[in-house]
């Protein structure tokens, strides 16, 4: 019983849902609306009424009704109707949809049900139909017409073609339905069963929707004056002897227009016009006809198309013939030629540079064969040139002040163009300028000239790497007032052209004046590439190549330096574009940089490559400074290195001279034999001073007794002492030194006081001993030392 007493909510809600949709499809609500189709923006009243006997399972309770536009929520009000009826009414103010639903709904348990639906549609009346024309068709007769429709109503709307003629009705309230287009086109045909040929009808468009009627404009024609022909064909044509710059023209109708009166049109144009010229007013069924004005030499193309003379503004034009071509008959040039030149005198002659436009079509009089230079007017006078190129290089005598010139075809030669070679010595002009005409094309402009001038002479040539010269490039103004001038020839975008304009006075060529332009111009193709001048700790020196011209694309109005750091924020200086070369300064040192540079023009910009640079730790004027002070202090260390090689005194102090006894100079000495006279004592000889070279005393250790360093050697015999002497040159030996036995210190150390030179070298002090006692006899094991005794066991005294 629980579970029944759980489901039985939902199977009475699914139930009363069922009861309500099934209820509503069989007259629960209804929803009316007045109007449904309304114009669009203008209000809109609907009502809704609900009946609860129809509405199973709202028999009791209150009902709610509500209103949904599409999926929007709308207000509406609600009342209790007769019997056991709710109404609900609704006014939407402003109605801007072409298209909605409106829907009722019922609140049932919170849940709103739809038991309701309008639609409601808004729009415009139809617009007027336009352009309406109608062609008759000739192989059935039928009658077809199109027409553009008007703007968009947002509303279904029907057209239909209507006609009215003075047989079928009198009023447009019995004008006849022609016809009514299929699957929304703008176009039907009218059979030929409805149509009165040769009589004219009234003919228009009615357009219709919900909110009314629109007509387009009537047509009053006679269907044959719309009736579209065959176009005719071309037979011949010719020209006419007599008339060298007229044509003769056949021509036939088409099978099904010989029976009517046409008038015709015919037109024509060379492959370099960019028109057609059009020749009307030929009247006939056949025939032939005739028009003069054609140039000589060239080729044309004809067509032809016809309509029936009859037919009105309105009548159709056949479609227009085949073409065919056709080339008058030469004649010889006529005209002057326009020539420029420029002399120089070389070695006696006079070199000349000669160029001339070639003659327009209407002087060329066919195709021009070559051009042929004289200096004389009669036509077999000498020929200096003939050429079929419009330039020509030669030589004349120096005195030569003309030449002729002349152009020839297969019909004859023109009369000889005189070309004065004038000096370039009159007023040049002032104010020149060029702007751009076109992404082909400049203006020039310059001011007028004081003296009056003839002509004017345009040269203009292309700025590149590589010089080129145009032959073409230059153009004559015979309008000696003019003050501008249009250049279309060789002018290409993004290229820099220099521009020369010559006066041409009476007697004189004035002297050029120059200029620079540009047609069309964009950002440069790269720019420079930068390079590291100089750097030092705070400043950067850059430089880089100007761009050449060809990269430019425009006149650079400046170059513009970026830099910055990791620690730094993008700074940047514009630079003139006659610079090559920035200075960077206020750099921190020791600090790396990133650097690049933009070249601008009027219409745009171009980054390059980014430099990476480092500042220094010390700039020029300290690195300076700090290799100076280096270098003296070089200087000074090597002078006092040398003072010490050169001060002995100072060199023994700091380096002691230890002799090296290997290397001594005693193995030189040779012993030499004493003479075998009585030893006398020191006191006995004749005091004097001593002959001798060099003195050498060996001083013992002091503190130590010589006698009692070798006790071993007192047991040895003596021996006979050999002195030696060294021989310093022719003459008496000298006695060296004696060796005392004291031991070798390697060191002379001086005695206090230091002995005269006159004195004999003895031992200070009494003698019993001393400083300056010496062993009686030598070291047995320095046997070199005992030759060196020169005294017997007396020791020096003073």
């Amino acid at each position: 019983m629980a579970r029944r007493g759980a489901g039985t909510p939902f199977l009475r809600q699914l139930s009363l849902l069922l009861l309500l949709h099934l209820g509503g499809t069989l007259g629960c609500a209804s929803v009316t609306v007045s109007p449904p189709i309304v114009p669009l923006g203008s209000a809109v009243t609907a009502s809704c009424t609900i009946r609860r006997e129809l509405c199973q399972g709202l028999e009791q309770g209150r009902v709610r009704i509500s209103w949904m536009l599409d999926s929007k929520p709308v207000a509406g009000s609600q009342r209790q109707g007769p019997g056991s009826t709710e109404v609900s009414n609704l006014t939407l103010p402003r109605f801007n949809h072409t298209q909605a639903r409106l829907f009722c709904c019922v609140e049932w348990n919170g849940t709103k049900q739809r038991v309701g639906m309008a639609e409601i549609r808004a729009g415009y009346p139809p617009a007027k139909p336009l352009n309406l024309s109608c062609v008759l068709n000739l192989n059935d007769y039928g009658l077809t017409c199109q027409w553009q429709q008007g703007t968009n109503s947002h509303l279904p709307t029907s057209f239909v073609l209507k006609y009215m003629s003075p047989v079928c009705c009198r009023s447009r309230a019995q004008a006849v339905t022609g016809c009514t287009p299929r699957g929304g086109h703008n176009h039907c045909t009218v059979p030929r069963p409805l149509l009165q040929l040769y009589q004219q009808m009234e003919i228009w468009v009615s357009a219709t929707n919900a909110l009314g009627t629109a007509e387009s404009e009537h047509l009053h024609i006679d269907p044959m004056d719309v009736a579209k022909l065959d176009p005719p064909t071309l037979q011949s044509i010719q020209s006419i002897p007599f008339q060298t710059d007229c044509i003769a023209l056949a021509w036939d109708v088409a099978r099904g227009t010989k029976h009517m009166e046409l008038q015709c049109e015919l037109r024509y144009r060379a492959p370099e016009d960019p028109a057609w010229a059009l020749v009307s007013g030929i009247i006939g069924q056949a025939g032939t006809a005739q028009h003069c004005g054609f140039l000589f030499g060239t080729q044309y193309h004809f067509q032809m198309r016809c309509r029936r003379s009859s037919a009105s503004a309105l009548g159709s034009w056949s479609e227009w013939s085949p073409g065919r071509n056709y080339t008058t008959h030469e004649k010889a040039p006529t005209g002057k030629l326009d020539a420029w030149w420029g002399a120089q005198p070389a070695r006696g002659q006079l070199e000349v540079q000669l160029r001339w436009k070639a003659p327009r079509q209407r002087e060329a009089n066919g195709r021009v064969l070559g051009y042929r230079v004289t200096l004389s007017p009669q036509r077999r006078g000498l020929t200096i040139c003939n050429t079929t190129r419009t330039q020509c290089n030669f030589s004349v005598p120096a005195a030569t002040s003309r030449v002729y010139l002349s152009a020839y075809n297969a019909a004859g030669e023109s009369a000889p163009t005189e070309v004065i070679l004038l000096k370039r010595t009159g007023q040049p002009l002032a104010g020149l300028r060029a702007v751009s005409g076109g992404e082909h094309s400049l203006w020039v402009h310059w001011e007028a000239p004081l003296a009056p001038v003839t002509a004017f002479v345009l040269e203009w040539q292309r700025v590149a790497a590589e010089p080129g010269h145009c032959s073409a490039c230059w153009q004559m103004e015979h309008d000696g007032a003019a003050t501008t001038a249009l250049i279309q020839v060789g002018i290409e975008p993004f290229q820099r052209y220099n521009i020369s304009l010559y006066p041409l006075y009476e007697g004189t060529v004035g002297v050029p004046v120059h200029t620079t332009a540009y047609s069309q111009q964009k950002a440069p193709s790269h720019a420079p590439k930068l390079h590291l001048k100089r750097i030092s700790k705070s400043e950067a020196e850059l430089c880089w190549e100007p761009l050449p011209v060809e990269v430019q694309n425009g006149f650079i109005t400046s170059y513009t330096i970026f830099w910055a750091s990791s620690i730094t924020s993008m700074a940047s200086a514009t630079v003139n574009p006659s610079l090559s070369s920035f200075a960077i300064r206020g750099l921190k040192r020791s600090t790396l940089y990133k650097v690049h540079i933009m070249a601008s023009t009027a219409a745009g910009s171009t980054n390059g490559t980014s430099l990476v640079l480092v500042t220094t730790v010390l700039d020029d004027t300290e690195l300076q400074f700090l290799f100076l002070s280096l270098g003296l202090v070089f200087v000074g260390l090597m002078v006092l290195l040398i003072c010490f090689q050169k001060n002995e005194r100072m060199k023994e102090q700091l380096w002691p001279s230890v002799p090296d006894p290997a290397n001594s100079s005693l193995g030189k000495w040779v012993p030499a034999a004493l003479p075998q006279e009585p030893l006398q004592s020191l006191a006995a000889r004749e005091p004097g001073p001593a002959a001798i070279s060099t003195v050498t005393v060996l001083e013992g250790e002091p503190g130590k007794q010589p006698a009692k360093e070798y006790p071993a050697l007192a047991a040895v015999p003596p021996a006979l002492p050999r002195p030696y002497v060294r021989q310093e040159g022719p003459g008496e030996p000298v006695q060296y030194a004696r060796v005392g036995g004291a031991g070798y210190r390697g060191q002379r150390l001086l005695p206090e006081p230091t002995p005269r030179f006159y004195e004999n070298l003895r031992g200070r002090g009494d003698g019993g001993g001393g400083d300056w006692a010496f062993l009686e006899e030598p070291p047995a094991t320095f046997p070199l030392l005992q030759g060196l005794r020169i005294g017997g066991d007396e020791e020096l005294h003073e």
